[in-house]
């Protein structure tokens, strides 16, 4: 990704979002200064690296019937690619709703950026609506630093997170496939996938529980080896110790300072640090980080 930055977008990409207002809703809105002009629909086409990748459908069903009777009140934010098309940044909610209502013209807010631009800011909208997946934003980020060279700090100045966020987010992608895509139906929770890292069996250990309904403390048990308590069956032991949280704590520091996923195993004699790495420029970025002088 190039190093220039456009004018407008110095300040902060979120300030271009709230400029044009780029709600789920279906609302009227002042583009404050943001000049939309009306193109035919054909023009507009989807953005195929959209992080999104999930609709809710009951929602995108009110959005159609809302759309359908008073029009497309908000612009979409597009960008011009090859062949006088528009590709959508922001807004693709309300261009399948426009599409859905089969209308002919829709308002735009046309803006002039690059790749990096466009992704950064279809990142943000989607988690400033709290519209992304664990498993969705996880994969936002890292390809932000894979693809266009951004460190775990510079991604969460971008998004308006915690380092240890990202860190913690981008971790989850280490997980089997089947287990992520359980994070993204609902059926597991962040922490049952945290306690899932690291382990050789997480997939079969994801569907035990699921199947028996454990709770996050229970799945720490599995992950570390331990016996967990059926769902249904009270706990002979008392309450469950907590899980330490200065190694939760020193994961994250690690992985803010190396830039990658970090598996700290204390032992009662030593113990294990594990660094991953997914590519060679992620290995070679982490390298000169801890080598710096």
């Amino acid at each position: 990704m190039s190093e220039r930055r456009r004018p407008g977008l110095g300040r902060g990409l979120s300030a271009l979002l709230e400029e044009i207002d780029s709600g789920a809703t279906n609302s009227p809105v002042e583009s404050r200064g943001l000049q939309s002009q009306i193109v035919a629909l054909s023009r507009v086409r989807p953005n195929p690296g959209q992080p999104r990748r999930r609709f809710d459908e009951t929602a995108q069903a009110e959005l159609i019937e809302s759309v359908r009777t008073k029009g497309l009140l908000q612009p979409v934010l597009v960008r011009p690619v090859d062949g006088g098309m528009l590709e959508i940044v922001a807004g693709e909610r309300r261009w399948r709703a426009a599409r859905a209502a089969q209308l002919e013209e829709i308002p735009v807010v046309v803006r002039d950026l690059d790749d990096g631009e466009a992704y950064e800011l279809a990142l943000i909208e989607n988690i400033q609506r709290q519209d992304l997946s664990p498993v969705e934003e996880a994969r936002g980020y890292q390809h932000l630093m894979t693809s266009f060279g951004h460190t775990q700090q510079t991604v969460a100045s971008m998004v308006g997170k915690s380092r240890s966020h990202v860190a913690n987010l981008v971790r989850l992608l280490d997980l089997p496939d089947r287990v992520l895509a359980l994070v993204d139906e609902g059926e597991l929770g962040m922490g049952h996938a945290r306690a899932l890292l690291g382990s050789p069996d997480a997939q079969a250990l994801a569907d035990r529980i699921v199947a028996e309904g454990l709770t996050a403390r229970e799945a720490e048990a599995l992950g570390q080896g331990r016996t967990a308590p059926s769902a249904s069956a009270p706990s002979a032991s008392g309450p469950r110790a907590a899980p330490e949280p200065e190694v939760a704590e020193l994961e994250a520091l690690i992985a803010d300072s190396t830039g990658l996923r970090v598996s700290l195993k204390p032992g009662k004699s030593g113990g294990k640090l594990v660094l991953s790495y997914r590519t060679a420029a992620e290995l070679d970025a982490a390298v000169a980080r801890l080598t710096a002088r």
